[in-house]
């Protein structure tokens, strides 16, 4: 089913406004993720689809039919819940049936398709089992056997990992993706986790302050965030962003960035003010001096496993390269960042300098 968004706003008690004229489209058979940090509006908008909160203004429509006015249990959508929600007094084969039960599904019919979901999820040795009984990951499979079971059009997921220690999220991130697939259901899934939203995901919305800031597949997040709130957001190291300024004109100009002189984006008029971003892992170390190197001083080392984040002072400003392993420098030595061709991005008044532009500055094209 698809999921069609117009106009949504929310705004609760006291004047704050969770949703700010949103509009959104969600494909049949799509998992979509919605990104963002805490307090952005991703649980409002997951909710108001839902029909758990009613939007101040603005339309929601699922499969072409407007739901807005309808109550949750008439939207055929099922919702697994950050802390699960499971009934702690039903043991695992009445919760995974409580939505049957709801529907006044005969008591035979709704037990056997909770065992048939269970065999499924590998829960079959647990339904006698309570909620207490169980572990975590165990828990958050009979929320997601409650929800498949009752067959909806849309699955809305509110966070549903953020309670797993990071073994059982990286096993339940795969199982849930290899589950959406399987059964082809239209997908929600909020997440404040960048790596969960990049790795699942077909599509995925950046929130922030009620608004959508950007929408795209995984790849085109991570590698053109199309605004230095999504770039600063989006990667497990920040994107390094430097302010800079088009110096000269014709064959004479260029980016001065921090230290730096690099070569200026056409279309870009002299004493133009940019910002300059480049991942710490799209850019090299030298010990020697570099013109297009930004020029610092170790002052920080961070193992990251296989690599080594390193943070160079340079002014005023920090600025981060990710080296191999056994490659780092000694803290207090100097180095230049080097930015490699056609990894950084050029952003002028908060937004994303076109391709055309972009070229010479180093951008993805």
């Amino acid at each position: 089913m698809t999921i069609s968004l117009h106009g949504l706003t929310k705004v609760f008690t006291g004047g704050v406004r969770a949703l700010d004229s949103l509009d959104l489209e969600v494909g049949e058979g799509e998992f979509f993720a919605l990104l963002g940090p805490s307090g952005c509006g991703k649980t409002t908008l997951l909710r108001s689809i839902a029909g758990l909160e009613t939007p101040t203004s603005g339309t929601i429509a699922i499969g072409g039919t407007d739901v807005t006015a309808l109550p949750p249990g008439r939207r055929d959508v099922a919702m697994v819940f950050q802390d699960y929600a499971l009934f702690p007094h039903m043991d695992v084969t009445a919760n995974i049936a409580y939505p049957l039960r709801i529907r006044k599904v005969p008591r035979a019919r709704r037990e056997a398709a909770a065992a048939e979901v269970a065999g499924r999820l590998s829960l079959s040795e647990l339904l006698g089992r309570r909620p207490g009984q169980l572990s975590g990951g165990q828990q958050q499979r009979v929320a997601l056997a409650r929800a498949i079971a009752c067959r909806p059009k849309v699955f809305l997921f509110d966070e549903p990992l953020s309670n797993l220690d990071a073994r059982l999220r990286l096993e339940a991130r795969t199982f849930l993706k290899r589950l959406q697939d399987e059964l082809g259901v239209t997908t929600v899934f909020v997440t404040h986790d960048q790596g969960e939203a990049l790795a699942l995901a077909h599509r995925i919305a950046v929130m922030d302050a009620g608004r959508i800031t950007q929408v795209g597949a995984p790849a085109e997040i991570f590698h053109r965030p199309a605004t230095t709130f999504v770039a600063s957001f989006i990667g497990s190291t920040p994107m390094n962003l430097l302010p800079g300024r088009v110096v000269g004109g014709g064959s004479g100009r260029a980016l001065h960035v921090a230290g730096a002189v690099l070569p200026a984006p056409p279309g870009l008029p002299d004493g133009a003010e940019v910002v300059y971003g480049v991942r710490p892992e799209y850019a090299d170390l030298s010990a020697t001096p570099r013109p297009d190197g930004f020029p610092g001083s170790v002052a920080v080392l961070e193992s990251l496993g296989p690599s080594t984040l390193v943070t160079l002072e340079s002014g005023d400003r920090l600025v981060q390269v990710v080296v191999p392993e056994g490659e780092e420098p000694s803290i207090g030595a100097p180095a230049w960042a080097v930015p490699r061709p056609g990894r950084a991005l050029v952003y002028r008044d908060d937004r994303l300098v076109g391709p055309e532009e972009n070229a010479e500055a180093g951008g993805r094209t």
